[in-house]
């Protein structure tokens, strides 16, 4: 696989972000953790999403915090959000 400098580039910025300035195996750790809620929040918007979805057409609540995992007041309460941009 190969990359170019700007994918390198975007890279080391986006790691750079949740170093804080710190180095080795803590500034790595860091950055790990920052990237990795970053994508964690990004699926739980996407997941927000199909919850509406399918209720719209016509999963129950109840269905949907089975399969989701969530509590019903959970997907209630995101049932009923009006749905933000990405």
């Amino acid at each position: 696989m190969t990359y170019t400098p700007d994918q390198v580039a975007s890279a080391v910025s986006a790691a750079d972000k949740y170093r804080v300035g710190e180095t080795g195996e803590v500034g790595a750790a860091l950055a790990v953790v920052g990237l990795s809620a970053e994508r964690a929040a990004k699926e739980a918007h996407i997941r927000d999403d199909m919850i509406r979805v399918a209720h719209r057409s016509g999963a129950s609540l109840r269905q949907l915090a089975d399969v989701s995992g969530l509590d019903r007041k959970t997907v209630t309460a995101i049932v009923g959000s009006a749905v933000s941009k990405a």
